[in-house]
């Protein structure tokens, strides 16, 4: 019974939300604050689903600079959980197909998003390279998850480079932002589905002293232990609640 309950009211609250959302982009379309108030109004869906998001942010990072984010990719609960954590100014690097979504991609495209191609390489290149000066005309920050696509209980997936050549190319640095684990975290019909617990690191910059390769591997492995890390806590937070 609660989750046919829960599936209306979501149905519901997201089109309400995608409708607030869409106005708000034709109104101001392209502004540098579409993603971070678009994220925000999708994480008020968490509610629904039984969630508690909570997101921490390291003092060091500064709202009028510009970083490179990089974030892990679980699957679709992302848009209610992790992207909470999308500060102004930020715009995220997604898949061209997304702009065929009814609605959602027009808000996708509206919100200043970027979109590339990854089935053809040259042209992702292409693309990222105008995000870099994106963010050197603008001081726009890029949100990028460096899988490249949703993990589904595999674990972290392997980094691509992309993000890492872009905070190269820009000399801007690295934000980390990591979400505790969300596989099989929600039961339709449970009521209170725990905590998430969404946390961006101090930013990092990319050196000469290594590689782009090997700061590819670096991130990963830190991002590992980071996850690891978020979800000891949500285990104590769960089992003390």
């Amino acid at each position: 019974m609660l989750a046919i309950l829960r599936i209306i009211v979501l149905l519901v609250a997201f089109v309400f939300i995608n409708i607030i959302v869409f106005v708000v982009c034709v109104c101001r379309p392209f502004h540098r604050n579409n993603v971070n108030f678009a994220g925000q109004m999708y994480a008020l869906l968490a509610n629904i689903l039984g969630l508690k998001v909570i997101v921490k942010k390291s003092s060091a990072i500064k709202r009028e600079e510009a970083y490179v984010f990089i974030a892990n990719h679980q699957n679709s609960y992302d848009i209610v959980t992790i992207c909470k954590a999308a500060l102004p100014g930020v715009v995220t690097v997604g898949k061209k197909s997304l702009k065929w979504i009814p609605i959602f991609g027009q808000i996708y495209w509206l919100s200043g998003n970027i979109m590339i191609d990854r089935k053809n390489t040259g042209k992702a290149r292409d693309t990222l390279a105008l995000a870099g000066q994106k963010i050197k005309k603008k001081k726009t920050s890029v949100w990028v998850f460096p899988e490249g696509t949703r993990s589904n209980g595999r674990g972290l997936l392997p980094f691509k480079s992309g993000a890492f050549r872009l905070a190269r190319t820009t000399e801007e640095p690295v934000v980390m932002v990591v979400a505790s684990n969300l596989h099989n975290k929600v039961k339709w019909n449970r009521w209170n589905n725990g905590v998430v617990l969404v946390e961006l690191y101090a930013p990092q910059r990319l050196t000469d002293e290594h590689t782009i390769k090997e700061w590819t591997d670096i991130f990963y492995k830190q991002m590992q232990q980071k996850m690891s890390e978020l979800n000891a806590q949500v285990a104590e937070i769960e089992k003390n609640s």
